[in-house]
């Protein structure tokens, strides 16, 4: 499976940071969604991304969106990397990539790297932007630019 553009995301369930189970549906259909799919915990790339994140996370939630940032990282690494770096979001955990099949994010690299792919969904569920870079500085802007255009 591979989500496109115009498509409605499905409902899944990870272990987040705390190891609770997060279930989709709690925020799918509710709000805007930013969710982002990031290589490994604690490497450069990934933690710029993430706490760059973290920094606009109140611009986000102030048009009414989560931001969700995904990896197949354990739980405790992701417990470890959210306390570290003071994220305010969610982390789930795709340790077996079912995840990262759903959305048909693909590995970089000749299959060396996790794909680094933001998703940015609607209040209905619907997948507005798709955006793929391994440059983690470019997908935080372009979130928030979508998600202004959603609510204003």
């Amino acid at each position: 499976m591979s989500l496109k553009i115009g498509d409605i995301v499905p409902n899944f369930t990870a272990k987040d940071s705390h190891g609770e189970v997060f279930e989709s549906q709690s925020v799918l259909g509710r709000k805007p969604l930013v969710i982002y799919f990031y290589p490994k915990d604690n490497t450069p790339g990934c933690t710029t991304e993430a706490c760059s994140f973290r920094d606009q996370y109140e611009d986000f939630a102030a048009l009414g969106a989560e931001v969700i940032g995904i990896s197949s990282d354990s739980v405790k690494s992701h417990q470890k990397f959210a306390n570290k770096h003071q994220l305010p979001f969610i982390l789930l955990s795709d340790e077996d990539k079912k995840l990262r099949h759903i959305f048909g994010v693909r590995d970089t690299l000749f299959g060396l790297l996790p794909g680094r792919v933001t998703y940015v969904i609607d209040k209905n569920g619907v997948v507005i932007l798709i955006f793929y870079s391994m440059n983690a500085g470019k997908h935080i802007p372009k979130a928030l630019e979508t998600v202004k255009e959603l609510v204003l």
